[in-house]
């Protein structure tokens, strides 16, 4: 797996080309109704946008209807859009506040049963069942805040400076909690082989 894969290497520099730039001029684009701009800004943004919600939601279908759900938000209030430099932070906040939303209309109308995970629907995307209940367990040993971070790390490749900006969250702090959370991670990856 690869989170798995991530959490036990060393840390590997990634390449100069790696940067996750978003052109804040797309969003005046969507707003004039440009549908290929929407399509740009898709294919820079889908998976970090994806990391951010497989980190929030914990289950692949839920996190791809968000997503679908916050680039429907974003065509209809682009034109709302104030260039400020963070545009990834713009975008994960509607991302955000979907899923609480969603959340508490779940929550309200289910409860969760969460003792049978063969017929759960999180992480639907693992399909082997022990690496499913591997990958549960250690995201549960995660606060929300370092599973975002790590995740954003991980699986989008957005280096820290772009998770600080765009979490709005001093460089330190992401620096702070993705160390200790990849520490949590080894150290539950290292007792569970021994």
């Amino acid at each position: 797996m690869i989170l798995f894969t991530f959490v036990l290497q060393e840390n590997i520099p990634k390449e100069e080309g790696d940067s996750l730039a978003v052109d804040e001029s797309l969003f005046h684009r969507i707003g004039a109704g440009d549908t290929a701009a929407l399509d740009d800004l898709y294919h820079q943004t889908e998976r970090a946008l994806y990391a951010f919600c497989v980190s929030l939601t914990r289950d692949h279908e839920l996190s791809k209807e968000i997503m679908q759900e916050t680039y429907l938000k974003i065509l209809s209030a682009a034109h709302l859009y104030k260039p400020m430099g963070k545009p990834l932070a713009w975008m994960f906040t509607i991302a955000k506040n979907i899923y609480y939303t969603e959340y508490k209309k779940r929550s309200r109308v289910q409860l969760e049963d969460t003792s049978l995970l063969g017929n759960d629907k999180r992480f639907s995307y693992v399909t082997d069942l022990e690496d499913r209940m591997v990958l549960e367990q250690v995201l549960a040993h995660l606060t929300e805040e370092e599973r975002e971070i790590i995740l954003l790390y991980a699986v989008s490749g957005m280096k820290h400076k772009e998770i600080s900006e765009s979490l709005g969250m001093k460089l330190s702090t992401v620096l702070s909690k993705y160390h200790r959370g990849l520490k949590k991670l080894r150290t539950y990856l290292e007792e569970g082989r021994s």
